[in-house]
């Protein structure tokens, strides 16, 4: 599944040609999404586009009658493409342009969402997130008091959307070898100090993946058609059985709240509370 680094890395590839554009039509193909696509996106025309911004892993295209919001699901993407090309079997989503391009969604499995929200409404699913991982306010002050009654393994607590949106699994996993954290500690095991650590390797983790084009998995791509890169500098995520890339040790894997979980117990000992 796109994870937050990929959902930027989209934000910023469709911006520059949708932004300040205005919405000549949107095509409906597929309704049948996650959720059924909004009624309300087939008869929006001569809109403009405000911006394009994100929440968690959610796209959000705010308009001066509302917003659009587009989550990729585990096989989404976004290409930003001429008017006129000939639509595939996936294709279940063009937006239309006043320049002469189209913002086309495509969706194998169809897990991903196209929904609307009226201006001066809001929508369920953003309304009870946590903040965004690279603000000022998801830092140690802010995470060590809600840790401080769970007992729930730090990895599972750190995925958690309410506490902060968007650290998905790959960079979950990546963050706590950087940061020398066994993703099997509960979370009100760790100290303030581990949790300054543990904050500041998810900002590095995730910014360097959005640097270099976040992670080719499955199906995504950036909108330009490129791969992402990040995957190459993976340490731990993925390597069961592999050698620790810093002590040799072997890499070992449990499954943590449904989630396959990587680490090396020499560099992330657990330590018992």
């Amino acid at each position: 599944m796109p994870e937050l680094p990929e959902i930027e890395v989209s934000r910023l590839g469709i911006s520059p040609h949708i932004n300040n554009q205005r919405i000549q039509q949107i095509v409906v193909r597929q309704p049948k999404l996650r959720w059924p696509v909004s009624k309300q996106l087939s008869s929006l025309s001569d809109v403009h586009i405000v911006g394009v911004s994100r929440r968690a892993k959610y796209l959000l295209l705010e308009t001066e009658s509302g917003t659009i919001v587009i989550h990729l699901g585990m096989s989404g993407s976004l290409r930003v493409l001429e008017q006129g090309i000939e639509h595939g079997k996936h294709d279940h989503v063009d937006l239309l342009l006043s320049n002469g391009k189209l913002l086309r969604y495509n969706d194998p499995r169809r897990f991903g969402c196209w929904l609307w929200i009226p201006a001066g409404e809001s929508l369920a699913i953003l309304d009870n997130l946590g903040p965004e991982p690279l603000s000022d306010i998801f830092a140690a002050d802010y995470v060590t008091p809600l840790a401080a009654r769970r007992r729930i393994p730090v990895k599972q607590f750190i995925m958690d959307n309410k506490i902060v949106v968007g650290v998905g699994n790959i960079y979950a996993n990546e963050s706590l070898f950087n940061a020398k954290i066994n993703p099997l500690r509960p979370a009100n095991s760790l100290s303030y100090p581990d949790w300054e650590e543990l904050v500041l390797q998810i900002k590095l983790v995730l910014n360097r993946a959005i640097l270099q084009g976040g992670t080719t998995l499955n199906d995504f791509e950036q909108p330009d058609g490129k791969p992402g890169y990040f995957a190459q500098e993976l340490q731990v995520y993925g390597k069961a059985g592999d050698a620790c890339p810093d002590c040799g040790a072997q890499i070992q894997q449990q499954m943590i709240g449904q989630r396959n979980t990587f680490w090396c117990d020499m560099c992330q000992p657990k330590e018992e509370v």
